[in-house]
């Protein structure tokens, strides 16, 4: 657990779950355009899903968790707290 959302390693150990404190939903447009703002492309667009490429694959849940494909820690440590501090608020 860290300040601001909980990180977990996935089973694969080549992503991290992200998941913010205190965040139940998300308007998953609204939180996509801050993540396509901040440099990362856009690949799927719907309702329930929306992905990304960078320096690290994404894939946005409604929910607000976040999974972020690496398995360089520091990268998804970086893109959590861009998710739980900036694209989320």
């Amino acid at each position: 657990m860290t300040e601001g959302f909980a990180m977990e390693l996935c089973g694969n150990k080549a992503a991290w779950q992200i998941v913010p404190d205190g965040i139940e939903s998300i308007d998953i447009e609204a939180v996509g355009m801050k993540i396509s703002e901040a440099g990362f492309e856009v690949g799927v667009q719907s309702r329930i899903v929306w992905t990304f490429t960078g320096n690290a694959d994404l894939t946005l849940y409604p929910s607000g968790m976040l999974l972020v494909k690496t398995a360089d820690k520091d990268v998804a440590e970086e893109i959590a707290h861009l998710h739980c501090s900036e694209w989320t608020r």
